[in-house]
């Protein structure tokens, strides 16, 4: 098992479609249903042997919860505010970047 390239609260993009968002959680390998990996198009479809993320994601028309593997995340550099109304509860913006506030609860 390899170590995950993207973190709590990196901003990443879509390679492939045109939305961003925030990592929430971490899946080390694929564990979703078949059901949804078969609905994927072949073409793009993506291995199931690396990390999976499960994203509090937007696009230019709705915010949404979206589960995308590694090979098809970016980083996202544009420095864009996120709107999803999520990102307030589960994170704090510090110098930049976001932390998860979840991550201190005792």
């Amino acid at each position: 098992m390899r170590e995950a390239k993207f973190r709590l609260g990196d901003v990443v993009r879509h390679r492939i479609y045109p939305f961003r968002g925030i990592i929430y959680d971490i899946d080390p390998v694929f564990n979703s249903t078949e059901e949804w990996w078969s609905s994927i198009p072949a073409e793009i479809r993506p291995r199931k042997d690396q990390p999976f993320y499960h994203l509090l994601a937007e696009n230019s028309e709705t915010e949404y919860v979206a589960y995308v593997s590694e090979q098809n995340l970016l980083p996202d550099t544009s420095g864009k505010a996120l709107r999803h109304p999520q990102v307030s509860e589960l994170f704090v913006k510090e110098k930049g970047n976001y932390r998860a506030t979840f991550l201190n609860a005792h």
